[in-house]
């Protein structure tokens, strides 16, 4: 299926089939789960500890936290992507994600009860000074492969995930520091959840800037000849990867491979205009989040699988299949 065959009322429809089955998805997540929810109870409102409460209060928002997860991971990988030039790139994969850790460490062993709005912030900034070096690394270093540029993300998150395992372990905040790279839902209540819109705010944001990333993609001279300021483009984009990470791993953890698999699942059918494919990896990556989900809490139930770890099994043989099928291509 081509971009073009999707370009007519065909585009539409599928449109509509995915947020239908996103809807499906998030009405199974919502009512899954060990306590058995009674209807009865939650058209009456109880205000007691029963039905109602459970929706409210646990599953609910935690089917909206998957959503507002899914969306915005899958999109930053794509402005990854653009901005570093390759389909192996994502946050994931570039040492974001380890710096967001390392900045969130920092402020606490600085300000131990330091509100959620620092840590925030500490690991924004800690997330654009990692994906900024990590791009600067590539300009150094001439690329004979595209797998060069995942590899030497992977080795500099490696590096920046030992000084933090370190430093966690020196100070005895290891417990903290596993509850920041490994995702897990099951901890996500209201109350607990609601900085995750602000994901969605600059994910909505980033579409509003779909068309100069799309131009910054086609590289440096390009986007001068156009009139637009490369470096200007370069920080935005990194700005809106590193706060909307930082948010995702302070509320509920890092998440591997969501940000690298969807987008390159959806470019292959729409094709790389972020402006068009955006809505498409957005609606995707909360359908490949629910699901997975669905899957680790029903595989053994009642117990529960964590989301990284179910994500990390399908994200990488999605990821397997991708690199073969471009192999197969550039043979």
């Amino acid at each position: 299926m081509s971009a073009r065959a999707l370009s007519s009322p065909a585009h539409t429809r599928w449109m509509v089939t995915l947020i239908l089955l996103t809807c499906l998805l998030a009405l199974a997540s919502v009512m899954i789960g060990v306590y058995s929810l009674n209807w009865h109870d939650i058209r009456t409102q109880s205000d007691e500890f029963d039905s109602w409460m459970v929706l409210v209060v646990s599953r609910v928002p935690r089917t909206m936290a998957i959503i507002l997860i899914g969306a915005s991971t899958s999109i930053t990988g794509m402005i990854m992507q653009m901005l570093s030039r390759n389909k192996f790139v994502s946050p994931g994969t570039s040492g974001t994600v380890e710096s967001a850790s390392l900045g969130i460490l920092i402020v606490t062993l600085l300000y131990p009860a330091a509100p959620i709005g620092l840590k925030i912030l500490f690991a924004t900034m800690a997330g654009m000074i990692g994906t900024a070096f990590f791009l600067f690394i590539l300009r150094q270093i001439p690329m004979k492969s595209p797998l060069m540029v995942p590899l030497i993300g992977i080795m500099l998150g490696g590096v920046i995930g030992s000084i933090t395992s370190f430093y966690a372990y020196r100070y005895e905040l290891l417990q903290s520091l596993n509850a920041w790279t490994n995702g897990d839902f099951s901890r996500v209540l209201k109350g607990r959840y609601e900085l995750l819109y602000l994901s969605g705010l600059l994910t909505a944001i980033s579409w509003f800037a779909a068309d100069r990333f799309t131009v910054a993609g086609l590289g440096e001279s390009f986007t001068t000849n156009l009139g637009l300021n490369y470096g200007r483009v370069m920080a935005f984009g990194l700005a809106i990867v590193a706060a909307v990470t930082a948010v995702n791993v302070v509320t509920v953890g890092a998440i591997p491979f969501l940000g690298l698999v969807v987008p390159n699942v959806v470019s292959a059918v729409m094709g790389d205009n972020v402006r068009r494919t955006a809505p498409w990896v957005a609606i995707f990556g909360a359908m490949f989040l629910l699901a997975c989900d669905i899957a680790g809490r029903t595989l053994r139930y009642p117990y529960e699988i964590p989301i990284s770890v179910v994500v990390g099994v399908v994200g990488s043989v999605m990821f397997l299949v991708i690199l073969l099928r471009r192999g197969e291509r550039v043979a």
